[in-house]
């Protein structure tokens, strides 16, 4: 029982977390990284490393521009969705786009590799010395034409949710998406606090709404992969204008190589999974495996006292797994066997093992940042909104599938006892902590923090996966100009 190991010494040093939480509330944390570490598989985090190589500044920022649709910036091609995208973009993503081109320029000509284009070539800038406030900014910064979905206009989303925890007395707050997140950073948002302290207590979190604007709003999973891919590239821009405004460095691992397994269902990617079950099932959005974990517990196990907390056998979800492994695709697995306690085990275990984490290897530097720099709950939650909007197709999905069953958890808590302060306190080492077997000090000390994240994610996640229909950033208006003035 968990009461009888909550008495022993817990298998990490819990002063590591010391910046970040509340050490007389964390019990579940540090129960659930006692049952990673000895569930853990052998040899499976060498099977599935991850090199993180170090780079100098140039070639990272050539990626970033690459990632955020900028390529033709270091092609000097005159590509019609890169230039439509510049014309775009507010005051502070215009500075931030600077800011990575000048130093990409500067690393080139540095090393003599190849002659590189003046910023001012690009913004059109005729001072000899550009400046933020000599950035112009697009017309269509703040107007544009909305973009076809496939659902009517949605009402007013609101994170009021009195199942999932006491509702705050104070008037709801407005979540805007009718003007760019950065734009509206003010100087006391700057103030870092790296030392605060996120207790049991504080479980009160800010009501938020938002209004629809003129052209509505949609969820993410309403938009073509074609509009997702606009999305990301200005969801990268506006994430990094967002933290330079703030003043905070968004850092990024630049992933080399993963080595996962290439069939079976546990250590194997979620794009692999998902490649063989729309054979079997055409327009699969979420693995098949993980859809019936979730389906098993939310059709037995929400009520169950200490679901997620209480962990099943060992020897019984090893044995489990390996029968699963041979016969789940062949649909002669027998579910009536699995225990909820073991089906949870199975769950945490399958998204651990994942050769990359479910919100990326990449950013999760930004994610830990969330806590340990900015304090505002409003400023928290804009920087975790255009985290989500970065995630590929199958993470995002996934992530969307689990966050909903864990809000069914905490709506049950009368019965299973599991509040959302515990539900962050256990899935936090399962999703950030990478990997759990061979975490160091700073893994350890980042997963601590992002319990807190975990708290958002579930909270406020009707709000992190709606979008408005002018996302985008008028970028769909600006490239239907530059298709007209062709034709």
């Amino acid at each position: 029982m968990l009461s009888g190991e909550s008495a022993h010494t817990p298998v990490f040093n819990r002063s590591i977390s010391e910046t970040s939480m509340d050490n007389s509330s964390m019990e579940d944390f540090w129960c659930e990284l006692k049952n990673i570490k000895e569930n853990s598989q052998n040899g499976s985090d060498e099977s599935l490393l991850v090199d993180v190589k170090p780079v100098d500044e140039g070639e990272l920022e050539a990626e970033w521009l690459q990632e955020a649709g900028l390529s033709n910036l270091i092609s000097g091609t005159q590509e019609h969705d890169g230039q439509a995208l510049l014309s775009t973009l507010t005051r502070t993503q215009a500075a931030a786009v600077q800011k990575r081109y000048n130093t990409y320029t500067h690393t080139m000509r540095k090393k003599n590799k190849h002659s590189v284009r003046d910023v001012r070539d690009i913004f059109g800038i005729k001072e000899s010395t550009p400046t933020f406030d000599t950035i112009p900014v697009s017309p269509l910064a703040t107007n544009g034409a909305p973009i076809s979905m496939k659902k009517p206009l949605r009402k007013p989303v609101t994170s009021n949710s009195c199942t999932l925890e006491k509702i705050n007395p104070a008037v709801a707050e407005e979540l805007s998406f009718e003007v760019s997140f950065s734009e509206t950073i003010v100087p006391d948002d700057k103030e870092k606090q790296t030392n605060q302290r996120i207790k049991k207590d504080d479980c009160i979190l800010p009501k938020f709404i938002v209004w629809k604007s003129r052209f509505g709003l949609t969820e993410v999973e309403d938009l073509s992969s074609e509009d997702m891919k606009k999305i990301r590239y200005l969801s990268l821009i506006e994430l990094t204008a967002f933290y330079d405004a703030l003043g905070i460095e968004l850092k990024r691992n630049r992933v080399l190589r993963v080595k996962g397994r290439e069939s079976g269902l546990f250590g194997v990617s979620l794009t692999t999974l998902l490649e063989i079950d729309r054979k079997k099932v055409p327009g699969t959005k979420v693995p098949l495996i993980f859809q019936k974990l979730l389906q098993r517990l939310e059709e037995t196990g929400l009520e169950t006292e200490g679901i997620l907390r209480v962990p099943g056998s060992a020897s019984r979800v090893k044995s489990l797994r390996e029968e699963m492994e041979s016969k789940f695709n062949d649909n002669t697995f027998d579910w009536k066997k699995v225990r909820n306690n073991d089906a949870a085990g199975l769950l945490k275990m399958f998204i651990r093992e994942l050769p990359t984490p479910l919100f990326t290897m990449e950013y999760l530097p930004a994610f830990t940042t969330l806590v340990e720099k900015i304090s505002k709950i409003k400023l928290q939650l804009q920087a975790l909104h255009l985290l989500i909007m970065l995630l590929p197709d199958a993470n995002r999905d996934t992530a969307k599938a689990l966050l909903h069953f864990l809000k069914k958890v905490v709506s049950n808590e009368e019965k299973n006892k599991m509040s959302l302060w515990n539900v962050s306190m256990i899935l936090a080492p399962n999703l950030f902590i990478y990997k759990g077997k061979s975490a160091n000090q700073e893994e350890m000390k980042a997963a601590a923090s992002t319990a807190h994240i975990v708290r958002l994610l579930i909270r406020y996640q009707d709000i992190l996966w709606t979008v408005r229909k002018t996302f985008p950033y008028k970028y769909y208006c600006q490239i239907l100009l530059n298709k007209e003035a062709l034709m």
